[in-house]
């Protein structure tokens, strides 16, 4: 199960050897200062938006991989039934939201927050 991680100066997401193979990518990484909110979304599939793109996408199952807007792109490694951490980024980041079923939400939320800008400036 794909875990988010706080790496220096990096917000990193780890994927299982299943979700790199289904994600077609090894990690996604972005900075830190990149973070615009970050929210834990009860409902996995209230997490997803836009279109499927490259990635494993079995509706009602998993969701893996990149996720295609009108204005950008979303990363989304979600499981069915599971509560997801949202992670919304600034317009230049190079996704507008990472969505992760990581194991400990609330944790990955708590570790985040910190590096949350209060004043929602972009």
């Amino acid at each position: 199960m794909a875990r988010v991680v706080v790496d220096g100066a990096d917000l990193v997401v780890r994927l299982s050897l299943r979700e790199k193979l289904a994600a077609r990518r090894r990690r996604v990484r972005v900075p830190l200062t990149e973070l615009r909110a970050v929210y834990v979304e009860p409902d996995w599939w209230r997490a997803l938006r836009g279109l499927r793109g490259p990635g494993l996408w079995i509706p009602g199952r998993v969701c893996v991989g990149t996720r295609i807007l009108p204005d950008g792109r979303d990363f989304a490694a979600v499981r069915a039934g599971t509560p997801v951490l949202c992670v919304e980024l600034r317009r230049d980041a190079p996704y507008g939201r990472l969505a992760v079923s990581d194991p400990d939400p609330e944790q990955a939320l708590d570790d985040l927050l910190p590096y949350v800008p209060t004043d929602r400036l972009e």
